[in-house]
């Protein structure tokens, strides 16, 4: 009989726990194998619950049972996380993982680590919760070569921005609501200023480019400064608001990975995603295009994956080669936002549309509103230099931009 072990038995972690124990028949048959709970790793105690005499405060009580062949990690953060992971790979201990910051930073080393050692690092649960991507991306998807990734990758930002949408709620309001809700931290910085998306965005860009992705490459802009003013017209004009986190391969050889709060257009199925759900759109030659869709947090779709990570690495013999990429001693791969391209929303102070249409030319859609502001969809696509220039071309004919989004169409 195999045993596994969890590190850290918060939310994710008990949700494994108790998963594990529901269907535990039927995952010892998809398993092809007996399999059993063997330790978890916490420094609290949980005498009132029946895994409470599994509690083990040590990793080297884990490492040191040859029994254990499986680890599910669901600390969190980077340390301890990083030295635990590392040391159960080294004794050849297959991990799944949760942590998306982890594998962010130090995927990269983790898979090196396990491939020395003919075992596996998974991380299914690190990016949209229990919606399939990580394994249809290197398997179903393995013949095909990515152009593109996008996706809303985090559940918390797109509740409050349907909330500003759908119910007219304001940013401050919509947060509340979903710290209220428990989609929001008590220190909700992470969600709305994009840092989880970003991590998230890194783990998919890395495993479809081959070379790891580090968040300090990525701009990242969160949807703090969303007014709900500008949700409200681009519904109008047939667009919703999302943060997009997205990454697109460039003709020069390079990629472009972004996180940032974009006017989606309504024929993207992006656009529907509401509440807490997300979804993710891969783009690539021989697929064209796919959409994965479903819950991305919460404890048991998160655990959900986390254990379906566990039973592909207890029916392995050893390392799979696909789920991986290489170490990036630079980010010379990666491209500068300012060669960023797109369409662009604009709403600004114009009383009508003649001095927009003299500095954007062609532009598609408009709509005034009772203050006298002018919003337009600029069709010709619009780098960060080009947008500067047109702010500074509006402001000396006494036009302010109160507002721009690109545009996803």
């Amino acid at each position: 009989m195999e045993k596994f072990a969890v590190l850290g038995c918060g939310v994710v972690g008990s949700g494994v726990v108790e998963l594990f124990e529901k269907n535990k028949a039927l995952i010892e048959k998809r398993c092809g194998k007996s399999l059993e709970m063997g330790y978890i790793l916490d420094l609290r105690d949980f005498p009132d619950r029946p895994y409470g005499n599994k509690v083990v405060k040590s990793i080297d009580t884990i490492l040191a049972d040859n029994d254990v062949t499986v680890v599910a990690e669901c600390m969190g953060g980077v340390e301890p996380a990083f030295t635990f992971v590392k040391a159960c790979l080294e004794h050849g201990k297959s991990v799944s993982t949760s942590n998306k910051e982890l594998v962010a930073k130090k995927g990269d080393i983790l898979l090196k680590t396990a491939k020395e050692h003919n075992c596996n690092f998974f991380f299914e649960a690190s990016v949209g919760g229990a919606i399939p991507i990580i394994r249809p991306m290197h398997k179903c998807l393995a013949a095909n070569t990515f152009s593109a990734v996008a996706g809303i990758l985090n559940g918390t930002t797109n509740f409050i921005l349907n909330k500003m949408i759908c119910d007219s709620m304001d940013f401050e309001a919509a947060l509340k609501l979903a710290q209220e809700l428990g989609y929001a931290e008590k220190d909700p910085t992470a969600d709305v200023e994009g840092h989880d998306a970003c991590r998230k965005i890194c783990i998919l860009s890395s495993l479809a480019f081959g070379k790891h992705v580090y968040p300090e490459s990525v701009f990242t802009k969160g949807i703090r400064e969303v007014e709900l003013k500008d949700t409200k017209y681009c519904e109008q004009l047939g667009f919703a608001i999302k943060l997009i986190a997205q990454v697109k391969a460039l003709d020069n050889g390079k990629i472009l990975p972004t996180v940032m709060p974009m006017a989606v257009k309504n024929t993207n199925l992006l656009s529907q995603v509401n509440d807490v759900f997300n979804a993710v759109m891969t783009e690539t030659d021989g697929a064209d295009r796919s959409m994965f869709y479903g819950r991305g947090a919460g404890k048991f779709p998160t655990a959900s994956a986390v254990l379906g990570d566990m039973i592909e690495q207890v029916q392995l013999d050893g390392t799979i080669s696909a789920q991986t990429w290489e170490s990036a001693d630079n980010a010379d791969f990666i491209e500068d936002f300012a060669a960023f391209s797109a369409k662009r929303y604009f709403r600004t102070t114009a009383a009508d549309m003649a001095v927009l249409t003299e500095v954007f030319g062609d532009v598609e859609e408009r709509t005034i509103s009772d203050d006298e502001e002018t919003v337009c969809i600029v069709n010709a696509e619009m780098n960060a230099a080009q947008v500067d220039a047109a702010v500074k071309a509006l402001a000396q004919k006494g036009v302010q931009v109160l507002a721009q989004y690109p545009v996803l169409v």
